[in-house]
């Protein structure tokens, strides 16, 4: 209905779509699941840094297991719902792939589209799934599995902010080449520049305002570079209308809201889609 999303990460067992998507968000994404349910990183293990309108997570893929969200998929009427899949802390990168098949099999008659969690920093080892070999192969076996069905669903990939222009590259030939629908950018950072609060030495992943400008340049390499083959979800530091706007502008054709979403509330989904809808 609108280009306004909820991010991965807040609705993680799909119990909270319907009432969510009653604050206007066009799109809801559920997760991260994994094939099993897990309780996730030790608590105290999210902190907000007001002073910088942030917050530092590290929950670790804290779910139900994919079964229990597909159990409250099943009475979804009408809500537009991605599916955000990942691996069990548990299971080695080498059988990671396995993980993401099961999520995916799961999932796949209750989802509009799905996107592929490599990007996390609270899960050991998960970001080495980003390196060329390990995500081309971990994408393809997933585009295999889409291909046989009888309706293809978009497969997206969340990456992480951190990554250099030349991993970004690797990033646009791994979409070329396995032919998924498009990207999600980006994750939280593992950077801490510029964090006035004392909660800023906090291990864990980094969203929010600090990390506005960085996924805007993201969002614009890849479209750039790629000459706008593909999708982009533009997601990272999102407080204002015009922040949306900004990352529209640098190419990306739908967003999504967290961090914003907590610190300026509901009506930020109607701000941005009212600016949208004055610039279009």
């Amino acid at each position: 209905k609108n280009p306004v999303g909820l991010a991965a990460g807040f609705d993680k067992d799909a119990k909270l779509y319907k009432e969510l998507s009653n604050f206007g968000f066009g799109f809801i994404e559920i997760g991260t699941l994994t094939p099993k349910g897990q309780e996730g990183n030790p608590k105290k293990r999210l902190f907000r840094l007001k002073e910088d309108s942030a917050i530092i997570n590290r929950m670790g893929f804290n779910n139900g297991g994919v079964q229990e969200a597909v159990e409250r998929l099943k009475s979804n009427k009408g809500v537009l719902i991605g599916g955000n899949i990942g691996k069990n802390k548990l299971t080695p990168n080498e059988e990671a792939t396995s993980d993401y098949e099961i999520c995916f099999d799961a999932l796949y008659d209750y989802v509009d589209y799905f996107v592929v969690n490599v990007s996390s920093p609270n899960t050991p080892n998960l970001r080495a799934l980003q390196d060329k070999e390990p995500l081309t192969q971990l994408l393809q076996t997933l585009q295999n599995k889409n291909l046989a069905k009888p309706k293809q669903k978009p497969i997206l990939l969340k990456i992480a902010p951190d990554l250099t222009d030349e991993q970004l590259l690797d990033i646009i030939d791994i979409i070329k080449e396995t032919k998924i629908a498009g990207v999600i950018a980006t994750n939280t950072t593992i950077s801490r520049e510029g964090l006035q609060s004392e909660n800023k030495t906090e291990m864990g992943g980094l969203s929010g305002k600090p990390l506005t400008n960085r996924s805007t340049e993201v969002i614009r390499f890849l479209s750039q570079k790629s000459n706008k083959a593909f999708p982009i979800i533009g997601v990272g530091g999102i407080n204002s209308a015009d922040d949306a706007i900004e990352k529209l502008e640098a190419g990306a054709c739908l967003v999504q809201l967290y961090t914003g979403f907590i610190y300026e509330g509901p009506a930020l989904v109607k701000r941005i889609n009212k600016a949208i809808l004055l610039n279009s």
